[in-house]
């Protein structure tokens, strides 16, 4: 591949993200590309420092606006450190969660100024858009219940996973919301279906994105 290719993973609390992560890599290094595999919070050394403090609840006392700037300040780092440099290398770069994160969890339902969250946004990640976005929809009840499996019932949710369903339904509406916006970019995802047929709807929508961007081959010359 002459250049690389940048996708973004998101949705709410239990919506299969990162299994599908995992399967969808696996699928295309099988189909010798070259794949690299982030997350949010975290992706490099500076950021995962980072999430801990987030995930953890410890900056939740200094409110919604520290907490966006430490997921700026974690972004910046990842995008500079790890992001860039693979996708301009040619990887394509499949991470977990990414800047519409912050625009729903700090920015929604967190209730800060949108301009201020643009501005944030744009030193943040420095114009490393995402070539496509696949979000994942699921109703948050069930959401919730896959989170809380994947974890364990006696073991206590994260910063945000913690919070009440009504803020949970809103950040998917919030994420539906982004889609319609940008449908350019954004592509909705039924994480409500079994993981087999997320996985086949998931593969569709990347290799379609891949190709529609893969130039159109050269045509010959007529013959004089």
């Amino acid at each position: 591949m002459a250049s690389g290719f940048f996708i973004t993973f998101e949705g709410g609390e239990g919506a299969g993200k990162s299994t599908q992560i995992e399967r969808l890599a696996r699928k295309m290094s099988a189909k010798k590309y070259d794949v690299f595999v982030t997350r949010e919070p975290g992706g490099s050394p500076g950021a995962e420092a980072v999430r801990h403090v987030l995930l953890s609840g410890a900056a939740e006392p200094f409110g919604p606006k520290m907490e966006a700037l430490l997921f700026a300040a974690a972004r910046s780092d990842h995008v500079e450190q790890v992001i860039r440099p693979a996708v301009e290398r040619g990887s394509i770069v499949l991470c977990d969660r990414f800047m519409d994160s912050s625009r729903v969890y700090q920015g929604v339902t967190g209730g800060l100024d949108p301009a201020f969250m643009d501005a944030l946004e744009q030193v943040a990640i420095n114009g490393m858009v995402p070539n496509l976005t696949l979000i994942f929809d699921i109703d948050p009840a069930e959401g919730l219940r896959r989170a809380t499996a994947r974890r364990g019932i006696n073991d206590d949710p994260d910063r945000f996973e913690k919070e009440t369903l009504s803020i949970h339904q809103r950040r998917r509406e919030a994420y539906l919301a982004i889609a319609a916006a940008e449908p350019e970019r954004c592509v909705v995802v039924d994480a409500s279906a079994d993981p087999n047929t997320v996985e086949n709807v998931v593969t569709a929508a990347v290799f379609a994105a891949l190709e529609a961007r893969a130039p159109a081959p050269k045509r010959q010359a007529a013959p004089v």
